[in-house]
């Protein structure tokens, strides 16, 4: 399997060392703004790969170099002011790389999936769609499933059992009016009591979990490159896993032409199936206002994604 990752800042460079740690691509192409950066990324990754028991072939280039790849993965991104940590003030700034980009990207490998991860990440999601002749299945922003990951750790630490065989996710933005669907948390088939008090103070704090690292160390790199890890080896495997990813929602909770996190089946091909669970009034109110937030911003992006005619 090919796949290119389009910028090799901390995100792209941790999420090409772990590809090569779990033999997620036959072929690994790091494209960046800076060649010389990527280069150097490449050459210190063959030195790990000569060590790992599945052989990776990595190569540097542009967009030409991507050509018939099967995944990309978009992670080029303005800095996030570090005097005001909000994923939204990027969409702007950010809606030009998609612009520049996406459309390049998406004609040399038309049958790729691409994985967004550039911030606000529903809002570039969706931005990637306008530019692009791309179907809405083969177009996935990685969205709420660092922060599903983040809440189910919170709920491991509190009930004593491996976050992985809890089922609990983080719905709608991923950002600030994230819905935590905590009616629907379960483990063993049995349901998490939804009065555990301290099940709200996990949300909360989900939902500034990535803020609060970037004030600590300046970046998120690990978690997210990790999740976008997962989503690439269900592809290569054709998993059928099922994870919350930000999709062009078409009826959910009555929205539509908008991209927020909801459970879908990722396989080969990318979204095989949109999954649509049982919200509470409150939940499906609170997941209604995500959109609209994400709404408001890509109208007011869509004017830098019309320039030059694009």
């Amino acid at each position: 399997m090919k796949v290119t990752i389009v910028g090799t800042g901390h995100v792209g460079s941790t999420l090409a060392y772990v590809s090569v740690l779990r033999g997620l691509a036959e072929k690994l192409v790091l494209v960046n703004r800076d060649d010389r950066k990527a280069r150097g990324h490449a050459l210190d990754l063959r030195h790990t790969a000569a060590m790992m028991p599945s052989p990776t072939q990595i190569t540097t280039g542009g967009v030409d170099a991507s050509a018939e790849s099967d995944v990309v993965v978009f992670t080029i991104s303005c800095p996030m002011p570090k005097d005001r940590p909000d994923r939204r003030v990027m969409a702007e700034e950010n809606a030009v790389l998609i612009r520049e980009w996406l459309p390049a990207l998406s004609r040399v490998s038309p049958n790729a999936v691409f994985l967004i991860v550039t911030n606000p990440v529903d809002v570039m999601t969706w931005a990637t769609l306008q530019v692009t002749d791309l179907p809405p299945e083969r177009v996935c922003g990685i969205g709420t499933l660092v922060d599903s990951a983040r809440f189910r750790a919170m709920m491991s630490d509190e009930i004593g059992i491996h976050a992985d065989d809890i089922r609990a996710y983080i719905l709608g933005e991923h950002g600030a009016s994230q819905v935590a669907a905590i009616s629907l948390a379960s483990v063993g088939g049995e349901p998490i009591d939804t009065s555990l008090e301290k099940a709200h103070q996990f949300a909360q704090e989900t939902t500034e979990a990535g803020i609060d690292i970037f004030r600590l160390k300046g970046y998120t790199n690990f978690g997210i490159a990790t999740s976008t890890a997962l989503v690439i080896e269900a592809i290569k495997h054709d998993k059928h896993h099922t994870m919350p990813l930000s999709v062009e929602l078409d009826g959910f909770c009555g929205i539509a032409d908008v991209c927020l996190s909801i459970p879908v089946v990722i396989g080969r091909n990318g979204v095989t199936r949109r999954l649509k669970p049982r919200l509470t009034d409150e939940e499906q109110k609170a997941f209604t206002q995500s959109a609209e937030a994400i709404r408001a911003i890509n109208q007011q992006i869509l004017p830098i994604l019309n320039e030059n005619g694009s």
